[in-house]
């Protein structure tokens, strides 16, 4: 059985569980200590429980607690070398063990294969976990998918991935000019219809997806419905995560049943 949950998925903060091959693997922290223990309890969880934390970027919605929560209950960090010697990690005194970006890391019987991604960030990953024929992707924070992308998330069980906003809404908002172009540009955040194209390329029966990274402010439920609305006879599960409840454990407990054996990552 392998399982999947979001403590909290925006631009206010993010967090998202991997529980697999028995390793408890936290990606991401974007929140106070005290606000991380608050959201693991309400998946009767304890932050002693946590194996490893991994870090995509340093963007604080995504690393801003993880100094703190690692400090604290002394859980080991991995992060790629541009993030760890970002400035960012330099004032929240972040130390981590570095991931080569481009080649898979063991964290117990678990192989992590990091995936570069286009982003604004010093040198941005997103990850697929694999244990056996078990495979789980988190993949958010990134302007657009790239074929490195495409190739890495294929044939997942599990997966939490980007639908950022809506570009009309986006467009007509508030945001300066600036922040819009970042976020409509190539290394900044996917839409519902960059993110739905993405989920059309690596689509099966035995999928199960949690849609996070949802902008409160640039996207809305009912859009989020309407892009999404053709899939959800197309996987075996689908659901949003949001910034304040983040989202329950998605649990597969029959990997590979509905698609071709896949090799050990190497």
């Amino acid at each position: 059985m392998i399982r999947l949950a979001s403590l909290g998925s925006g631009s206010r903060g993010n967090g998202t569980l991997v529980d697999i091959g028995n390793e408890l693997l936290l990606i991401d922290c974007g929140f106070t200590v005290k606000q991380t223990e608050a959201r693991l309890s309400r998946l009767d969880l304890k932050a002693a429980d946590i194996t490893a934390v991994l870090v995509t970027h340093e963007h604080s919605d995504h690393m801003s607690g993880v100094a703190a929560l690692a400090h604290k209950y002394a859980l080991p960090v991995y992060a790629s070398y541009g993030t760890l010697n970002s400035p960012a990690a330099a004032r929240t005194s972040l130390v981590g063990r570095v991931i080569d970006a481009h080649a898979s890391v063991q964290i117990g019987a678990v192989t992590v294969q990091p995936v570069v991604v286009p982003h604004d960030a010093r040198e941005p990953i997103q990850f697929v976990f694999q244990h056996g024929s078990e495979r789980v992707g988190v993949l958010s924070d990134l302007g657009h998918v790239t074929p490195h992308v495409i190739e890495h998330y294929q044939q997942l069980d599990l997966l939490l991935m980007e639908s950022n906003h809506d570009r009309e809404m986006l467009q007509r908002g508030r945001y300066p000019y600036s922040v819009k172009q970042r976020i409509l540009g190539d290394h900044g955040h996917l839409s519902n219809e960059q993110a739905a194209q993405f989920l059309s390329q690596i689509i099966h029966p035995a999928l199960k997806v949690v849609v996070g990274h949802v902008s409160e402010e640039n996207n809305h439920p009912d859009l989020l419905q309407q892009t999404f609305a053709g899939y959800h006879n197309q996987v075996d599960h689908l659901e949003f995560a949001t910034q304040s409840e983040g989202a329950s454990w998605l649990v597969s407990d029959a990997a590979a049943a509905s698609r071709p054996e896949l090799a050990v990552l190497s």
